[in-house]
């Protein structure tokens, strides 16, 4: 069966030849027509082609949907009153992971994958269609495993994250813990993803364990990524690149040397500015970073304890406000940026043979996003050509 969805006002296509010529490849009064599970035409309303079933979307804004390239889903557990201290005046630290590893350990797999499943139906909700997500809050063989199983059930982008603090019952041998890490844990955790991450933080892992990490996992058949520069200046995005990592997530605090290498590198700087407004920290400068010539990509970082929140609609907004970006940038950041900082060439665009992500807005225009912050204005979304909201 096809549907045609026609009368978009203003559409997003992240493909310059379709459109206006610019990154967006805008197109007005646009139509998109969706074939199975893919994008099979896109242009104007009115040279669309006949097919199965119509759908008007009555003036109404589209772009891809949303690709949320960070985030940590698979956990039980409740921080409230670490964020009440923080709101407080306490200052964020990578130490109250441990609480929700204490509550993880301690859920059944069933609330494991009920708790998944709310916050990927919130996410698309939102228009997010691509979610990414991360094991990090068991820390041993079995409960990472399980907790990448879970995962692995419901989205196809699976990332190991066993480093991501070191477990409690290793405080005191940091070392034997990254042995761990890179080899039963590793073993068992392999085969359920794609994806190996690490913190590489001040109160985490330094640059040397990262990179054992990492190669332990390329080593395996996982690609890495990893958490850099959030909390400090650190060696995370030096090794990112030199990996050629995927992607370089949070790039908070950089130098002139690490905005050179991302500009001249692969690997794509992912912020996550949920994680600066949940814990008043820096925001990353944005406009260094493509003023540079890096590509970003926006995500939302959710998780229970330094940014729970699952919008990415509310990240755009925030990029836009506080870290220097346009809303074209903004939006194409949060859609193509993602895809690419998951080296995905078939999501974060609407174009022919694309996967059929659209997302149509109430309002005529995707600046919209910014423009009315914290507004639910996502109207419908298909995903892998179903309508889904």
């Amino acid at each position: 069966m096809t549907t045609l969805v026609t009368h978009i006002a203003r559409l997003v296509t992240n493909d310059p030849s379709l459109g206006d010529g610019t990154p967006l490849g805008l197109i007005q009064d646009a139509a998109v027509v969706i074939d199975g599970d893919r994008v099979a035409w896109v242009g104007e309303t009115s040279k669309a082609p006949a097919t199965d079933n119509r759908v008007d979307a009555e003036g109404r804004a589209g772009l891809p949907g949303f690709v949320d390239s960070h985030s940590h889903l698979v956990f039980a557990g409740d921080r409230t009153a670490e964020f009440n201290a923080r709101m407080s005046g306490r200052p964020y630290s990578a130490g109250g992971i441990r609480t929700t590893v204490a509550a993880t350990r301690a859920a059944t797999d069933a609330e494991l994958a009920a708790n998944l499943d709310r916050y990927l139906a919130e996410a698309l909700r939102q228009g997010t269609t691509t979610m990414e997500t991360k094991s990090g809050y068991g820390l041993t063989a079995a409960d990472e495993s399980r907790a990448l199983r879970v995962a692995a059930a419901r989205t196809d982008e699976v990332t190991y994250l066993g480093a991501h603090i070191v477990a409690p019952e290793y405080a005191d041998d940091p070392g034997a813990y990254v042995d761990l890490v890179t080899g039963p844990i590793l073993d068992a955790c392999a085969p359920h993803a794609r994806w190996v991450d690490v913190f590489c933080e001040r109160g985490a892992f330094d640059g040397d364990q990262a990179r054992a990490v990492l190669t332990a996992g390329a080593r395996k058949g996982l690609l890495p990524r990893i958490h850099a520069n959030q909390l400090t200046y650190g060696p995370g995005v030096q090794l990112a690149v030199e990996l050629g990592a995927a992607s370089a997530d949070h790039c908070t605090h950089l130098s002139d040397e690490d905005v050179d290498a991302l500009a001249q590198g692969d690997t794509v700087a992912t912020l996550l500015p949920g994680a600066e407004f949940s814990t008043r920290a820096e925001w990353p400068d944005a406009r260094r970073l493509l003023d540079a010539g890096a590509t970003v990509a926006l995500a939302s970082d959710c998780n229970p304890g330094s940014s729970f929140t699952s919008s990415v609609p509310f990240c755009v907004a925030l990029a836009v406000r506080d870290m220097g970006m346009t809303p074209d940038e903004a939006v194409w950041a949060a859609t193509a940026g993602g895809a690419a900082a998951l080296r995905r060439t078939d999501v974060g665009r609407i174009s022919p043979g694309a996967r059929a992500d659209l997302v149509l807005l109430d309002a005529p225009s995707h600046v919209h996003l910014a423009y009315r912050p914290g507004v639910p204005l996502v109207s419908a979304v298909w995903r892998a050509g179903h309508r889904e909201v």
